[in-house]
């Protein structure tokens, strides 16, 4: 049995190339589609602050770990959905404002719509001045680092998700 031999003379003499190179990919586009995100943060401030009421006002009691949730939500979808666009930040950390206030309207019209035997709707289409009033009876410190958590978390979450 014979071994095989390579051809005698240099491979590379004439110009070949050692090993070919694989085709460079082309970089990705860079997202900063502001609109799109704006709408998505938008959307995700409305559901994220409906389960945040909800599970408030089922437990009777808000979690604060869930505002930050709320917020890192609102900013991971505004950040992921429209690039890096200076104003989503900023955008995001005020819709998640908007969403924990929702949500801890909606936890106290659950909460007072158990005791009283009335829906969820007419507490917030008939007594939305109720529902306002008891919340800010109930404003307090705690609520206050809630929202600064909220704002943080969607302002550091729309960044982290546009890198």
């Amino acid at each position: 049995m014979s071994q095989p031999v390579p051809p005698p003379g240099n491979p590379f003499a004439q110009g070949a190339e050692p090993f070919p190179q694989p085709p460079v990919a082309p970089a990705p586009p860079a997202r900063s589609n502001v609109g799109l995100g704006l709408v998505v943060a938008l959307v995700a401030a409305l559901v994220a602050g409906g389960v945040y009421g909800g599970i408030a006002g089922a437990i009777e009691r808000e979690i604060g770990w869930a505002a930050v949730g709320v917020g890192f939500l609102v900013g991971f979808a505004a950040g992921k959905a429209g690039g890096r666009n200076p104003a989503l930040p900023v955008v995001s950390a005020v819709l998640s404002l908007g969403a924990v206030y929702f949500g801890q309207l909606l936890a106290i019209a659950i909460i007072v719509g158990k005791q009283l035997n009335v829906s969820v709707g007419t507490l917030f289409l008939d007594h939305l001045d109720v529902l306002q009033a008891a919340w800010k009876e109930e404003l307090g410190p705690m609520e206050f680092l809630f929202f600064a958590l909220a704002a943080f978390a969607a302002f550091s979450g729309s960044k982290k998700a546009a890198e």
